[in-house]
């Protein structure tokens, strides 16, 4: 697979140790996160090349953060220096029938400041075949829509594949400016990935006979939403994440591809979560890995999938599957016997 190159937010994640709530604790374990820096963290994991561009202030907890990602393997030599901080989000893990809690702090971030001149994507993309980006991106700023669609444009002048996760944030933006936006951006993307609810209320479009609230899930209803996908904005290929949520500690998992007109499910993953922040990254870093690896349809999803239920049994953000890992649960075993 060729370099896959991310470009997003990179933010500080503070959690209460453990389950704690967040009126418990009384110290907060740092973590160094975002949703294009995850893809590219799994796809290190995985032997692929990467590289991450971003924005971040000149200070001592942003050269840590990118301590972070070099210990990873991830390329950092286009981040672009300058603003005055970096975002934070504050995690409260959920628990059997408490969910989860996620407090945001990113407004007036290095990356919410920039402009389409602070970036050299030209020199990013020289040698890669993938561009892969998320719909927070273009939230996060005056004029960060314009940064977006000019780097997908540079991308697709270059060659590389452009993989977008639409990944909607309600506290980021109005879903009249995410339509807005995503319509126009969207064009430009060959592999889309998308959950029930970020079609809804971003595109309008939804899966019949579907409610998640509920634990109902319809095949047929997520079919016709990539169908119309397809049709609507000329993607390659659609993928989906299917969340049977039982409990915040217990999930059942699994997956659709929708490319060529045809409709790929993957295995359902019964799965007790220990983190489930992340899980769309690793399930979008498995797709990207499956099409730059030129697995037949049945197998992206399939991996994609495994790939995914792993991460939700790992600590933190990033997805420290490798290859052999996925693919063995891939092929069944899932019994978690130790291995010597």
């Amino acid at each position: 697979m060729k370099k896959a190159v991310g470009f997003g937010d990179f933010l500080v994640r503070l959690n209460p140790e453990g389950y704690k709530r967040f009126l418990q604790a009384d110290r907060f374990e740092a973590y160094y996160t975002g949703a294009e820096a995850n893809v590219l963290s799994s796809l290190s994991m995985m032997g692929v090349e990467t590289e991450f561009v971003t924005r971040l202030p000149e200070n001592a907890i942003a050269r840590c953060a990118v301590a972070s990602l070099r210990k990873l393997g991830v390329g950092v030599s286009h981040i672009a220096w300058g603003g005055e901080r970096m975002g934070v989000f504050y995690v409260e893990k959920g628990a059997s029938q408490r969910p989860s809690t996620i407090v945001y702090d990113r407004k007036y971030t290095s990356i919410a400041t920039a402009k389409p001149e602070d970036f050299d994507f030209a020199s990013a993309f020289a040698g890669a075949g993938w561009f892969h980006c998320t719909g927070i991106t273009p939230a996060l700023g005056e004029h960060m829509p314009e940064v977006t669609e000019f780097a997908m444009a540079e991308a697709r002048r270059m060659g590389l594949k452009v993989s977008c996760d639409l990944n909607y944030r309600k506290n980021l933006w109005t879903t009249q400016r995410a339509k807005q936006v995503m319509e126009r951006l969207l064009p430009m993307v060959d592999i889309l990935i998308a959950n029930e609810e970020d079609c809804e209320k971003v595109l309008g479009i939804r899966a019949a006979e579907t409610d998640v609230v509920q634990g109902k899930l319809s095949r047929e209803g997520y079919m016709d939403v990539a169908r119309q996908l397809t049709e609507r904005f000329g993607v390659q290929a659609v993928g989906v994440t299917l969340r049977k949520s039982i409990s915040a500690s217990d999930n059942e998992w699994s997956a659709m591809l929708y490319t060529g007109g045809k409709a790929y499910f993957s295995r359902t993953y019964a799965m007790h979560i220990v983190d489930r922040v992340g899980g769309g990254d690793s399930f979008a870093a498995g797709l990207l890995y499956g099409f730059g690896n030129g697995f037949a349809p049945q197998k992206i999803i399939d991996y994609a999938a495994a790939a995914s239920c792993l991460k939700h049994s790992i600590e933190l953000d990033v997805n420290l599957s490798t290859v052999d890992e996925i693919c063995r649960l891939m092929e069944g075993d899932g019994s978690g016997r130790v291995q010597r």
